[in-house]
């Protein structure tokens, strides 16, 4: 086994931005503002798949939706931060509450500001149209677009890494 799955095997807590990777980044707006986001249903199948096989999920989000929060309690994901404009110092009081690892942990994301997720992340990810900022920082890098399926191939590498393909 290469080491790159290797550390996936020992990944307990998945933490993803939204903007940009549950959703392909655009935002919809009406005159009363904010009239929607487009979520990939593989993307939310496969965070059930991975919830239940034992790993964590958790959505730290620098800007607030009502359309997000809807999502993540349809798929089940409790640890929902949204408004974070500090997601570094998040991700570090959530590994503390579930005592996790940096180790244990990945995260996803699609822009600058998810560099401070990546610092607590033993394991980095980035979308397949993220900043260039974040693909370079990444150890990998999806094939598909954010809201388009990416989360799905990260939740089926956690799976296949654990023999749950």
């Amino acid at each position: 086994m290469d080491p790159f799955r290797r550390k996936l095997g020992g990944i307990r807590l998945l933490v993803l931005d939204a903007d940009g990777v549950l959703t392909d980044g655009r935002l919809f707006w009406g005159p009363g503002g904010e009239i929607g986001q487009s979520f990939h249903v593989r993307d939310g199948y496969g965070l059930k798949r991975l919830l239940e096989s034992g790993v964590e999920v958790a959505v730290i989000s620098g800007r607030r939706s009502e359309a997000l929060a809807s999502r993540m309690h349809e798929l089940g994901i409790a640890r929902l931060f949204q408004g974070a404009t500090e997601k570094g110092a998040v991700l570090r009081a959530l590994q503390h509450q579930l005592q996790r690892t940096r180790e244990e942990t990945a995260a996803l994301g699609d822009d600058e500001p998810d560099l401070a997720l990546f610092a607590e992340a033993g394991v980095t990810l980035a979308v397949a149209d993220a900043h260039p900022a974040l693909r370079n920082a990444a150890e990998y890098v999806t094939r598909a677009c954010g809201g388009n399926g990416a989360v799905r191939e990260i939740v089926d590498l956690l799976l296949a890494s654990r023999g749950r393909a």
